[in-house]
């Protein structure tokens, strides 16, 4: 069965053309010198861009492969106005970016309800020679045409929008934190891989306050090369505010699965490390309490070891980036949970609204396009991520009304 979720989405745009203007001469009976009175042409229709928190995903997008604006209407004899062609509105869930297909090339980005982003201009209305007309030329016989319409083929890219976002290898528990925080009800299963689409849990906290989870599916070492499902779905925890590591407490080294989980997310985007982090060691049921005070002990030793060395060798070297370092490898507050008896979960919502309302952690600074880098596509991974999706057949349209654009260029070139 076919997946309603759909994050990436391939469509060709085109605006409207502008119509002409028209070059006419005023004939009636007692009026034979009526003078010009050729009327401008109407502007194309544009395509816009508009957030909508109603769409939670771009499936209503995937089968409309072509969007094309109305053409403004030509201008008429007796000053008449050509018609303006209706602007076309492209709904899309908050969080959504758009790139060039050709190029790769960031265009634009949708990250609240109700705002609207110009992607094409329709083009101006050309005027008619009414427009021409002055006390020594009061017959012009030229009008000009109209612009010309604009085209490209976007991707339209979901980024979800979330407080938490949660960051873990397959089976690490994530969906069942979700499940048992929320009342969302992602698949759970005892085998790799069980989420295959991302999906958001609104979990409750005290006096009817609230924040919103998101749940991707499991990252695994080399993810960011383009292994397994996490580099389809990393991008979507790009717009948290705050991130969720989730190691289960039977590894046999949790430091080092933190690190790798951190390294991927270094490889997909430097950016990602300044968010604030938080270490939640999952199924804590299959411990003791006194393995997880020793657990608990060894990791914020290792921590506050490694973090006296980083200082030191910064201060050694002088280094420019003392901060940013320092800042990458800042120990995350460590909670021991159990989704399945609920050991630590009143703790874990503590620690995740104290992280959320922290100063230096606002969501609106970390979604804001100032702080939120999005960087153009390599081609190469491009082509590769559109092959993924379906996506990488050229869209190609041919209207019989372009055949207008050939009279444009005769119209044009006879009156000049």
């Amino acid at each position: 069965m076919e997946s309603n979720f759909v994050d990436y989405v391939k469509i060709l745009c085109r605006s409207g053309k502008g119509g002409r203007g028209s070059m006419h001469l005023k004939h009636v009976k007692y009026n034979p010198n009526g003078g010009p009175d050729g009327g401008d042409g109407g502007k194309g229709g544009s395509i816009i861009l508009r957030g909508n928190h109603n769409y939670w995903t771009l499936l209503h997008l995937k089968y409309e492969r072509h969007i094309f604006a109305e053409h403004g209407g030509n201008g008429g004899k007796d000053k008449c106005h050509g018609t303006d062609g209706k602007d076309v509105y492209i709904d899309v869930p908050c969080g959504t970016v758009v790139y060039n297909a050709e190029t790769g090339k960031y265009v634009c980005d949708v990250t609240y309800d109700g705002q609207e982003v110009l992607l094409l201009k329709g083009g101006r209305g050309g005027l008619g020679n009414f427009q021409f007309r002055s006390a020594t030329n009061q017959a012009p016989r030229y009008a000009q045409p109209g612009e010309p319409m604009q085209e490209m083929t976007i991707i339209l890219e979901l980024k979800l929008l979330a407080d938490v976002g949660l960051v873990g290898f397959p089976n690490a528990g994530k969906s069942t934190l979700v499940s048992a925080l929320s009342n969302a009800r992602p698949k759970i299963a005892n085998y790799p891989f069980t989420t295959m689409e991302p999906s958001l849990g609104i979990v409750g906290y005290r006096d009817g306050k609230s924040f919103v989870m998101a749940d991707i599916p499991g990252i695994i070492e080399g993810a960011a090369e383009g292994k397994g499902l996490g580099l389809r779905f990393l991008r979507h925890i790009e717009r948290n505010s705050l991130l969720l590591f989730m190691v289960p407490g039977d590894t046999d080294d949790i430091r080092r699965e933190y690190e790798i989980l951190l390294n991927e997310l270094r490889q997909f985007n430097p950016e990602m490390l300044t968010k604030h982090r938080v270490l939640a060691v999952t199924k804590c049921d299959l411990l003791d309490e006194e393995l997880i005070a020793m657990l608990r002990q060894e990791l914020e030793t290792a921590w506050e070891n490694h973090a006296a060395r980083t200082e030191e060798t910064a201060w050694e070297n002088h280094a420019a980036r003392t901060e940013e370092t320092a800042w990458e490898n800042h120990a995350a507050p460590i909670v021991f949970i159990s989704a399945v008896t609920g050991y630590g979960l009143e703790e874990l919502k503590d620690v995740l609204w104290h992280e959320l309302n922290a100063e230096s952690n606002k969501l609106q600074a970390i979604t804001s396009e100032d702080t939120l880098v999005h960087r153009d596509k390599d081609m190469k991974v491009f082509a590769r991520e559109l092959e993924e999706e379906g996506e990488d057949e050229d869209l190609e349209y041919v209207d019989v009304e372009d055949i207008d654009d050939l009279e444009d260029y005769e119209y044009e070139n006879e009156e000049a």
